[in-house]
């Protein structure tokens, strides 16, 4: 991909991260705007963000840093960084400074995923359905991988702005009986079924075990996500079939929603760590079916084009630009 954003005059390295539930991604941008040293740190290693980010700048030689922004699975609202999907709980501020850094940013991941959109070149976006682009409208962000995240990015004319939320935490709509059956017995656990709950990687190892539990079949209770996903794609396993039929479908549901809401004309772009792997499986499979079965605006999200983000570290390309 085009890793290459316009040149900036610093000569001093600049640290950046894309932080989830599950991997720290971290990485150098030289003076040239080049994404370098790209390490993935399992986060459950580490105490905190400073140990992780230490530890980082230990792998690639302790380089001279006075600047860093990061990406994090988490909304930003102030000082205080509390991570819904782990257990880390910080001060930006103090952190800066335990880190001696002139200057530490903090943005929602599927923020600075949204502002990546602009700099894909076209083979790393692959289409699921119809539509086709409309210059310069509003676009619409979201992927499953430890939670559901979401985005929206809007052209002011002069540059895109991206809509940070917390869009995966919305309501979660059964559109059958079978998903109405499904999202009964996970009342049983929660008050609040969020989407993030079933469409997530934990999302789908519960709707495997739900499902298991509806089919009144004993679960296979060491199937991590990517388990699952692969048993249904090789249909080795009844219930993992249906459950990664469920998510793809319950995508398409969320989707089509933010699309309508966002009026997201310049297409939906899906990122995370589970659709992208899931490659042709994911064509075949009911989610632009659901995405445009929206009743009288079908035919509006029937032209509404719909990406698979095939990029490798989309979101570095998005958070570098917090340094403009």
């Amino acid at each position: 991909m085009n890793s290459k954003i316009k040149p900036k005059s610093s000569t001093n390295k600049r640290v950046i991260a894309d932080i989830g539930g599950t991997n720290a991604r971290f990485a150098l941008l030289n003076s040239s705007r080049f994404i370098q040293n790209e390490k993935v740190l399992p986060v459950d290693n580490y105490p905190d963000f400073a140990s992780a980010y230490k530890h980082y700048l230990e792998l690639v030689n302790n380089p001279k840093v006075t600047e860093a922004a990061i990406a994090i699975a988490n909304p930003i609202d102030g000082d205080r960084i509390k991570m819904t999907n782990h257990d880390w709980d910080f001060s930006i501020e103090e952190t800066r400074k335990i880190l001696s850094l002139d200057s530490l940013i903090f943005k929602n991941d599927f923020e600075a995923l949204a502002l990546s959109i602009p700099h894909l070149d076209r083979e790393e976006c692959h289409q699921i359905g119809s539509g086709k682009i409309k210059e310069n409208a509003t676009i619409g962000i979201l992927g499953p991988g430890t939670g559901l995240g979401v985005a929206g990015l809007v052209f002011t004319g002069q540059k895109w702005i991206a809509l940070p939320g917390e869009g995966g935490h919305v309501s979660l709509s059964p559109t059958s009986k079978r998903e109405c059956q499904i999202l009964e017995t996970c009342w049983k656990e929660f008050q609040h079924v969020s989407a993030e709950r079933l469409i997530s990687g934990s999302g789908l190892q519960r709707l495997y075990g739900v499902i298991c539990e509806l089919d009144q079949v004993d679960a296979k209770i060491d199937l991590k996500p990517r388990d699952i996903s692969q048993h249904a794609i090789n249909q080795t396993d009844k219930q993992c079939s249906e459950a990664l039929a469920v998510f793809c479908a319950l995508l398409g549901v969320v989707a089509g929603n933010i699309a309508l809401t966002l009026g997201a004309k310049g297409g939906i772009y899906i990122g995370g760590g589970i659709i992208p792997k899931l490659e042709s499986y994911f064509e075949n499979s009911s989610f632009r079916e659901r995405f445009e079965s929206k009743g009288r605006f079908k035919d509006y999200l029937k032209d509404i084009p719909v990406f698979v983000i095939k990029s490798e570290h989309p979101a570095l390309v998005g958070i570098s630009q917090a340094f403009d």
